[in-house]
Formats: structure tokens, C-alpha cells, sequence
């Protein structure tokens, strides 16, 4: 009975424990790794499928907290994603559920970095770890059961397994990736519908849902993940 006890004491100090901070340069590090598979096209679109998780759960995340049916999320090869809910067509709800998708990367970025500020670098890897659980049961495809398998092995691997330096530096690349990768999805939605495609893209289907222009809430996904990336990074920084 007192070793369970002191079994339980010890994962719950592990998990909700702080850890130390890397050294500053090796925060540089992170964010310049993170940046080498925004920028190039090639890393790109292998990095990408990672935002898409994050999108796709975003959508449906906010879906159930809007009382909304979520029948299934699937993510695709070309790094697109559908994720299907049922409920009331037109409302808040649905609103909030469209608008969730460009800005859960950043938001969740956002929220990683101000973890890593506290200093709870495991528990970050623990909660990413249970979204990405909760992701995989509702998941509809094998490709995308593939994708967010072998990422959530990934945080299981390091949450166990790795020494505490290489779960800060983990932890520190993936938030990073959140924060920059977040930005480029809206930059390239607004490209796409410059030269008139993505008719049917979240911006179009808030805009039919609320008879705002379509370029006003594609401003509303750049504002929100260039504030989050300012905000994020400043925390990472320690500034």
C-alpha cells in the first residue's frame, strides 16, 4: 500500500512538477529547427500533416464543446483534412466550429509556450499526448490514423523514455512548430484564393454563415497567429 502510494506521489509529481529551463541558446536552437521545416516547400509538406492534425481537431474540439454531433475527422495524404459534425447548420456553434481550424495551431502554440514559461515541460508532452488519443478515437481513415499514431508514439517515446533534456528540447521544437507553422496555412489560403481557388474554405464558409467578407476573417487567422507567434515567442525568450 505505501509503495502504491508512493508510486502515485511520484507520477504526480513528475507530470504536474516543474522542470528546468534550457539555456537560452539551445531555445534558439529549437526555433531555428522548427523554422527549417516551415520555410523549405519540400520539409513543408511532410511538416504540414502536423497543423493538420491540429486544425482538424480544432474544428472538432470546439464542435463538441458547442454541443454539436462529431461523426468523424479525416486527414489525407496532400495534407488537407474533413472533419464532419452535426447540429443546427447555421448559429454560433457552427461559427465557432469554421473558425477554429486556422487558429488552433497557433492557439495551441500559444498555450504550449506559456507551459513551457511555467517550467511544466512534462506535463505539456502528458496533455499532448491525451489530445492526440482523444483525436485518434474519432478518426475515420487509415491515413490519418497512420498520422496521428505515429505522432502520438512519438510523445509516448519522449514522455518515457527520453532524459529531461531531450523532452525540454522536444517540447520546445514542437511548440515552436505550432507557432511558425501556424502562421504559413493563412498566407497560403490567401494565395489560393488570389488566383481563385479554395472556393469552399473556412474563410467562404464563415462568410456565408455571419455576411462577412471572407478577407475579414482571413485577416482574423493572420492576426491570430502573428499575435500568438509574438506572444509565444516572448514566453519561449523569456523576454
Amino acid at each position: 500500500m505505501h509503495t502504491t502510494s508512493a508510486t502515485a506521489a511520484d507520477l504526480w509529481d513528475r507530470v504536474f512538477g516543474t522542470q528546468p529551463d534550457p539555456d537560452l541558446w539551445l531555445v534558439i536552437a529549437t526555433a531555428v529547427a522548427a523554422l527549417a521545416v516551415v520555410v523549405p516547400h519540400g520539409l513543408w509538406r511532410l511538416s504540414r500533416n502536423a497543423i493538420t492534425i491540429a486544425h482538424e481537431g480544432g474544428h472538432g474540439l470546439v464542435a463538441l464543446l458547442t454541443g454539436r454531433k462529431l461523426d468523424g475527422i479525416r486527414l489525407h495524404s496532400d495534407t488537407s483534412g474533413l472533419t464532419v459534425s452535426r447540429g443546427k447548420p447555421t448559429g454560433i456553434g457552427m461559427i465557432l466550429t469554421a473558425a477554429a481550424g486556422y487558429t488552433a495551431p497557433p492557439l495551441l502554440g500559444l498555450g504550449g509556450a506559456w507551459l513551457l514559461a511555467a517550467n511544466h515541460i512534462t506535463l505539456l508532452l502528458w496533455l499532448a499526448t491525451a489530445l492526440l488519443v482523444a483525436l485518434l478515437v474519432m478518426i475515420r481513415n487509415a491515413y490519418g490514423a497512420v498520422s496521428v499514431l505515429v505522432t502520438g508514439g512519438a510523445f509516448v517515446l519522449i514522455s518515457w523514455l527520453a532524459a529531461p533534456e531531450v523532452q525540454a528540447l522536444f517540447a520546445y521544437v514542437v511548440v515552436w512548430f505550432l507557432l511558425l507553422g501556424g502562421v504559413r496555412p493563412a498566407f497560403e489560403l490567401q494565395g489560393k484564393r488570389r488566383h481563385g481557388g479554395a472556393p469552399d474554405s473556412d474563410a467562404d464558409q464563415l462568410s456565408r454563415l455571419t455576411h462577412v467578407p471572407a478577407g475579414l476573417w482571413l485577416f482574423l487567422f493572420h492576426a491570430v497567429s502573428l499575435c500568438s507567434l509574438l506572444g509565444g515567442g516572448r514566453w519561449l525568450l523569456g523576454l
